[in-house]
């Protein structure tokens, strides 16, 4: 039996091996004609993820208000485009178009657009609650 066990894992351990050596497929998406994901009547997201990070483009309208919550991913926040105001930590931020907020993995944080704005984040690792559709508390 323990023979078996270390065959199953010397063959498992080869196989992770050869597909981490195995260069990845370069994919070219145009993000802009991604159809944008509704999240209620003043929120909109576009995203496309890879093996370790995650693209997102947020729409707000004025007034939409992203409540509080946390991930394990790091998160970097970039308003191209009008303002939010974040609660971190239970200190507030403002953050306008052309400023950066780094927001570290697992720290509670909340969003609400101040005008309609348009958010660029990068997440690291990619969201899992996005892609397997859990993010029930961006969909009420």
């Amino acid at each position: 039996m323990r023979l078996s066990f270390l065959f199953f894992l010397s063959i498992l351990t080869a196989a992770i091996q050869f597909s981490a050596d195995q260069p990845r497929d370069v994919e070219l998406i145009d993000f802009e004609k991604l159809p944008p994901e509704k999240l209620g009547d003043k929120i909109t997201r576009r995203y496309v993820y890879g093996e370790n990070a995650m693209l997102a483009r947020f729409d707000f309208k004025k007034g939409a208000i992203i409540p509080k919550h946390e991930h394990p991913s790091e998160q970097i926040t970039y308003i191209l485009k009008g303002s939010v105001r974040v609660l971190v930590r239970e200190k507030e931020y403002i953050v306008k178009a052309g400023q950066v907020l780094i927001i570290p993995p697992n720290t509670p944080h909340e969003f609400e657009a101040l005008e309609d704005t348009i958010d660029l984040d990068v997440f690291s690792p990619p969201r899992k609650d996005w892609i397997e559709g859990t993010d029930n508390y961006l969909k009420r």
